[in-house]
């Protein structure tokens, strides 16, 4: 397709509490041509462990709190004041339990973005809506990595409901010329991760000599992606993407969940056996996510830069930073509509 260069000074980021929306916003802001970032979220703004404390100081960018399932006309009023020409749409349920409440996924996942979608492109100000979107729709890579145009086949109500968004907004892009585009990228991971993931958890049980459980031996493998690279590739589909198309975004190999521990242990200065129990394994889980990012680096010249081990430096010095603050932190997912 032909590209044309796009060119945002305005963005508005949805999920923006979240951590990958919270590095998106930090990427934003080291750009010197963006004149405004507001980060909108569910809930009131994290503590700085969770936070990063980004933005802080910096007269370009406000937080707002609005929940977009129903808050709607609130979010919809923050977007018409603020003007944003790209709006980049972090905000998901995504969780490995969606089997219990699982039409709460749908409302956020998929009606609440196309009662949104529906209102902003009438809106004068709006450019682009950038939808983060997820490599699960794909299922388990057992013939080798996913590609864009690879069969979907999701495996939970949480990845239906991503895949039934990405289509919503294909219509969109195919029907009336929405300009949209879809990223789906493999695990990421950055500062600032709640402690219920596993790099984290592993680098927070390093540090302290809590247990940190296994499971199923950590053989199954998935695809580790740093939230600035994550960012990066958001940033370059933005701004060279082709309408409409989807792009996956991921490091070349998969690693086991084993291998990811040992490099925290590494970064950690301790031994496995300070802190790693074996345990059994989830039922659900898919054995591996692997990605074909052969488009976004051909077509847009992005690929990963930031390799796992220093990675792990970062999230053990970060746990670090923060011990205190993660110490009074819930180690265990809840769901909140």
């Amino acid at each position: 397709g032909l590209t044309v260069s796009r060119s945002f000074r305005r963005f508005a980021v949805l999920g923006g509490d979240g951590v990958f929306g919270i590095h998106m916003v930090k990427y934003l802001l080291a750009n010197t041509d963006v004149e405004r970032v507001v980060s909108i979220g569910r809930n009131q703004r994290k503590p700085p462990v969770y936070s990063l404390d980004v933005g802080r100081d910096d007269p370009r960018f406000t937080y707002y709190q609005a929940h977009m399932v129903h808050e709607h006309d609130i979010l919809m009023r923050i977007l018409d004041a603020e003007r944003p020409e790209c709006i980049i749409n972090f905000a998901a349920l995504a969780y490995a339990t969606s089997w219990t409440d699982s039409y709460r996924y749908y409302d956020t996942n998929v009606v609440s973005l196309a009662k949104m979608t529906e209102d902003i492109r009438d809106r004068d100000y709006f450019g682009h809506w950038m939808q983060i979107g997820s490599s699960e729709v794909y299922g388990p890579a057992v013939d080798g990595p996913s590609r864009e145009d690879s069969h979907p086949n999701p495996t939970s109500p949480y990845a239906v409901s991503k895949l039934a968004g990405d289509l919503h907004l294909k219509t969109y892009a195919d029907s009336i010329g929405f300009p949209t585009n879809v990223i789906r990228p493999s695990n990421a991971y950055g500062p600032g991760q709640q402690l219920y993931r596993v790099m984290p958890r592993a680098a927070y049980c390093a540090l302290t000599g809590q247990r940190f459980p296994l499971e199923g031996g950590g053989v199954a493998e998935k695809s580790f992606l740093h939230a600035t690279d994550l960012a990066a590739a958001v940033f370059a589909i933005i701004t060279d993407g082709v309408n409409g198309e989807v792009y996956n975004a991921g490091p070349e190999s998969a690693v086991s969940i084993r291998r990811i521990v040992e490099f925290i242990a590494d970064a950690a200065g301790v031994t496995m056996d300070s802190f790693v129990d074996m345990a059994p394994g989830r039922a659900t889980e898919d054995s591996r996510y692997w990605l074909d990012s052969t488009r976004i680096t051909e077509d847009l010249g992005w690929h990963a830069t930031i390799p796992l081990e220093q990675g792990a430096v970062e999230m053990v010095e970060w746990a670090r930073d923060n011990l205190d603050a993660l110490r009074a932190m819930p180690q265990q997912f809840s769901l909140r509509s």
